[in-house]
């Protein structure tokens, strides 16, 4: 019985989604516009990058016809001549939002059919009552932030009256998130994690999806830093994913980075963590030696969204982009016949578009079957097609939404 293996790249949309008007996000393209900067010279930076966006071994696995059917054009400078060897096509989210936990269920085969809540972009943002219990109940002497921000801006602006008063930084975005900064040796890691899963509960009643804890070290003098001890205290899927379904049928899941998290630690055997793509990538071999028949390996490739998409550096996403496509040789190396690998994304999050939020974009759906031939899947109606598509491959029980395309 052959495994699959599961990327997700964060945020890596390729536009032309159907929908797109509604969220205010017609004309996005992650890929494409990326592509086009780099053709300008937009995407150059002094000792990182230059030139034509690069991705020889993502266009082969049929990045470019995948775009090329979501937009109806191939993005600039890449090649739409290249046969791919392996599954290509691109999917539209049918979930309500644009967000993290929505695009992973319903790549896992439960589309979020409700709508979230979210948080007003005022200040303060968060209702009184709400603040107070925070207050009260994780026992701080006041909160700082209280509005939408940048993770790392409100860090740097807010750091230093953290340390010194002991009030922990709360923010939000545009995703229903709700945001707990704190220094993890003057506040602590363990009472920072304990205080957001009091927060957790308490903002239940206000549907919002995640609460992350956005632990950081350093100080005034030299910049404080982020570190990779992040966690999200998520709600649960409305229905068993592709997890669930796996593990019932005495499967294991190995999942890597936040993935365990989105899904609320439910349907998930073991856990692989790590800070950055590279080592994402590391630990993603690493699961697929540990890997055995009838297993899935899920990942998620963070930076994307987290470093360069969210901050609008078209440089620093291509060239994540870049260098992911480098070492995706090794991963293919380590595919057993009849293995199956797909590559895709969760949302968009186009660095050259206005403000800093996600954007509403179709998605790639490209990898293979190792030992199979080349077959164009089209654009698929849901992300939960993925999802089904991976259980048939597993012989696990169909789900109640989308259809393999297998």
């Amino acid at each position: 019985m052959a495994r699959a293996i599961l990327c997700v790249l964060d945020s890596f949309g390729i536009g032309g989604a159907p929908d797109a008007a509604r969220f205010g996000d017609e004309g996005g393209d992650t890929l494409g516009h990326i592509a086009s900067a780099c053709m300008r010279g937009q995407g150059d930076r002094e000792g990182l990058r230059s030139g034509p966006l690069s991705l020889p071994n993502m266009t082969a696995l049929g990045l470019a016809r995948a775009a090329q059917l979501a937009t109806g054009k191939v993005p600039e400078g890449m090649d739409g001549s290249v046969e791919p060897v392996g599954i290509f096509g691109a999917a539209s989210e049918t979930s309500h939002g644009k967000d993290t936990p929505s695009g992973h269920w319903e790549i896992a085969g439960v589309p979020v059919a409700f709508d979230w809540g979210y948080f007003p972009d005022t200040v303060p943002t968060f209702p009184a009552e709400l603040t107070q219990a925070i207050i009260r109940e994780g026992g701080v002497p006041g909160i700082l932030g209280d509005t939408h921000a940048s993770g790392t801006v409100i860090i740097a602006e807010l750091g230093e009256e953290h340390v010194r008063t002991g009030k922990p930084i709360c923010y939000t975005s545009a995703d229903s998130v709700f945001q707990i900064a704190a220094h993890e040796e003057h506040f602590g890691l363990e009472r920072l994690y304990r205080l957001c899963e009091t927060v957790r509960r308490l903002v239940d009643p206000y549907n919002i999806g995640r609460v992350i804890a956005r632990p950081f070290i350093g100080d005034a003098a030299s910049g404080f830093e982020r570190t990779a001890n992040r966690r999200d205290y998520s709600v649960l899927p409305p229905e068993p994913t592709l997890l669930d379904r796996a593990v019932a049928a005495g499967r294991r899941t190995l999942t890597v980075g936040k993935i365990s998290d989105i899904f609320a630690h439910q349907g998930v055997s073991e856990v692989l963590k790590a800070a950055g793509n590279d080592a994402l990538f590391d630990r993603t071999l690493e699961a697929m030696d540990k890997a055995g028949e009838g297993d899935l390996v899920f990942a998620n490739y963070i930076d994307f969204d987290s470093l360069y998409g969210h901050r609008r550096d078209v440089p620093g996403y291509a060239a994540a982009l870049e260098a992911l496509d480098r070492r995706l040789p090794e991963l293919l190396e380590r595919l057993r016949p009849d293995d199956l690998l797909i590559l895709t994304a969760d949302h968009g999050c186009d660095p050259t578009w206005r403000g800093t939020d996600h954007t509403r974009e179709r998605v790639p759906v490209i990898g293979l079957v190792k030992g199979g031939g080349s077959k164009e899947i089209g654009v698929r109606d849901t992300f939960a097609d993925i999802g089904e598509s991976i259980a048939a491959h597993l012989g696990l029980a169909p789900g109640n939404h989308g259809t393999s395309f297998l």
